[in-house]
């Protein structure tokens, strides 16, 4: 009735400038006649119609079915559109209501906004103080067809549950109930307001997006770095990590020990700690070494050519010093450390140990699989690191020689 509403008055307020979305989230043999009844609506009032099926993940279905609903809606937002949706002042308070009983703190309890600007879309819900008696008097008053979704009457969902059992208790108690959990969100906002404020200061101050400074961090107030590590988990999802997941990557790794190798997984990403810096990893990059075999093999270099190798992309560059132009076009072999080796680099005082190499150019444990030695006949010519060619001094280095340059 809510978005059958909504559908009408915004055909009539804007003409020729809406298009309308039914999501058949196929959780119901009859959905795909509710489709046919948006499409028959849309045709009456001239408003181009899309019906887009999602498959919704198994777990909280609430929860996975919004969240294919959002990723539908992004998949058909247009630039200069604006997703409009029909949520009431009940709705408001039913969420708040919700995520008071799941713990949830301010940024939750703010719940939705009658403008919503995210990062990729914006939202807007015009009915948003409206409530459900207003709303179904105006749509009564405009003899308007709607077919109800059985799922809000089955209490299997928390939100059926609370609608139908625990609403009827508390309204009776208290009547105006409605109106004030409503009033709770709008101040939730206000607070949250400010608070972003602050969490702008403090991301500003401890990091980015990918890694948090440890050393500021550990400044802030133990509210403070909640806040930040909370916001930092969400990335750019929806909704924000459990307050166990957020304590967890508290406790379980930035308070580890130092010479711990901690992680954390949550949401396809791990939070490592490596030395003061706490970084946010992809699954696929953190795991690589389990899944990237890395063989020896044999390579021709040639001047100027770029090469793809397991630590990046090189380009073959004339420099002031490096490997003797003879080598070019020969076969070189390439091939992972195995460990234990010692080498003499460009530009340093006698003979150093591999691995003290690497920890002193603090590559990350997670790439160092990813190294590489460049040799000819047993002599080592160079290694090959995340972070670029490390020349070894040898009886094939020259004035004027050539090394690979990391370009990607």
């Amino acid at each position: 009735m809510d978005s059958m509403l909504l559908l009408h008055l915004m055909s009539h307020l804007f003409p020729k400038r809406i298009r309308a979305i039914y999501i058949d989230h196929q959780l119901q043999d009859v959905s795909p006649q509710w489709g046919s009844f948006v499409q028959e609506q849309c045709y009456v009032l001239d408003v181009p119609c899309v019906i887009q099926a999602v498959d919704v993940d198994t777990g909280n279905v609430e929860s996975q079915a919004r969240s294919a609903r959002y990723a539908a809606f992004q998949k058909h937002l247009l630039a200069n559109e604006i997703l409009v949706l029909a949520h009431h002042q009940q709705d408001q308070a039913e969420t708040v209501l919700l995520r008071l009983l799941s713990g949830a703190g301010i940024h939750g309890l703010a719940a939705m906004q009658s403008i919503d600007i995210r990062e990729k879309f914006t939202i807007w819900r015009p009915l948003l103080a409206l409530s459900r008696q207003q709303i179904e008097l105006w749509a009564a008053e405009m003899q308007l067809r709607n077919i109800q979704d059985q799922t809000n009457f089955d209490t299997s969902y928390d939100r059926a549950w609370c609608r139908a059992e625990l609403w009827p208790i508390l309204e009776k108690r208290f009547p105006k109930m409605q109106q004030a959990l409503a009033r709770t969100s709008y101040l939730m906002q206000d607070a949250e307001t400010i608070l972003a404020d602050v969490l702008a200061q403090d991301w500003a101050s401890c990091g980015n997006a990918a890694v948090l400074n440890l050393t500021p961090f550990r400044q802030l107030s133990a509210p403070r770095q909640r806040q930040l590590l909370s916001a930092w988990m969400k990335g750019e999802d929806l909704y924000r990590p459990a307050f166990d997941m957020v304590q967890r990557l508290f406790d379980e790794v930035i308070e580890s020990k130092v010479d711990a190798q901690a992680a954390l997984h949550w949401n396809q990403y791990y939070y490592v700690r490596y030395q003061q810096q706490l970084f946010r990893v992809s699954k696929a990059e953190y795991l690589a070494e389990q899944f990237q075999t890395i063989e020896s093999i044999e390579q021709r270099f040639s001047l100027n050519q770029a090469y793809a190798l397991a630590s990046g992309q090189f380009r073959i560059e004339t420099q002031k010093y490096g490997l003797s132009s003879a080598l070019l076009e020969q076969p070189l072999q390439i091939k992972p450390r195995l460990g234990g080796e010692k080498l003499h680099l460009y530009g340093r005082v006698g003979a150093w140990p591999l691995k003290k190499a690497i920890q002193s150019a603090q590559i990350f444990p997670w790439q160092r699989h990813t190294i590489q030695i460049l040799s000819i006949d047993n002599v080592m010519l160079g290694v090959f690191t995340p972070k670029g060619f490390w020349l070894v001094e040898s009886a094939y280095c020259e004035a004027g020689g050539w090394q690979p340059n990391l370009i990607a």
